[in-house]
């Protein structure tokens, strides 16, 4: 149940229209449903705006289908599940219906026709090894309600790459930059653009790269100002912010 369903049921008890033990009835799941292996958050859509998003890696198929049989029966569309096999979302799909995406390792389930993008994200890439992370913060973005651009592998050993992007990028609301090795690309976009960016190192590189610390290091001490930096190969927290800053009014 999202806000506004929820003040439409406590504006029915005050009109009387609805009972107060019906209004109960309806808000019995609330504030989350225990399945005993998890807590369902339904209020989470009404604390923060956005729904429980699943994350996949390290739970049983059952386990997955359950929370997102609970989400549906509590109303829930577009239901993200982040971090998935195609083997799992295989088995999952025997069970509850969801589109896969294998590059980002996602699957939504309920997809919702009406669901508009709005806004304008950029999602840049420092190279196509960077791409599952990028569509994993690219999808987040997209399924939650914003329009994004993809920008892939525009990286900083082609400089005239990024260049020739420079009215997306100075014209958009959000940028997330995704890169590896050294993590140059987030810093070289900060000094271009207006609009916050979000830093995603990813794991790719060679040894001295240590599995992303390199390209941490590398975008925590940007001397770009409007940086702002998630986890190594954290796709989907920089999605989830990009369109959070995406979404709110007041800004261009």
């Amino acid at each position: 149940m999202n806000k506004t369903e929820t003040l439409a049921l406590l504006r029915s008890v005050q009109s009387g229209s609805i009972t107060p033990e019906d209004a109960m009835l309806k808000l019995k799941l609330q504030p989350f449903e225990d399945l005993g292996y998890a807590k369902v958050d339904h209020h989470r859509i009404i604390r923060q705006g956005t729904q429980e998003v699943i994350f996949g890696q390290n739970k049983t198929t059952e386990q997955i289908a359950g929370i997102t049989r609970a989400l549906q029966e509590g109303g829930a569309t577009d239901i993200l599940i982040t971090r998935i096999s195609s083997e799992t979302a295989a088995s999952l799909s025997e069970l509850v219906p969801i589109e896969y995406y294998p590059v980002p390792r996602m699957g939504i389930a309920a997809r919702s026709s009406k669901k508009i993008q709005t806004g304008s994200v950029v999602v840049a890439s420092g190279g196509t090894s960077d791409m599952p992370v990028c569509e994993e913060a690219a999808l987040t973005a997209e399924t939650l309600g914003s329009k994004v651009t993809r920008l892939y592998d525009v990286g900083v050993s082609g400089m005239h790459r990024l260049l020739a992007q420079l009215d997306v990028l100075m014209s958009c609301r959000v940028v997330v930059a995704v890169a590896g090795m050294e993590g140059a690309l987030a810093s070289v976009i900060g000094g271009l653009v207006d609009c916050p960016v979000i830093a995603v190192p990813t794991s790719v590189g060679y040894g001295a790269n240590f599995g992303g610390v390199a390209a941490l290091l590398s975008m925590l001490n940007s001397c770009a100002s409007g940086v702002s930096v998630v986890n190594i190969d954290n796709g989907f927290g920089a999605g989830y912010l990009a369109n959070r800053i995406n979404q709110m009014e007041g800004i261009k």
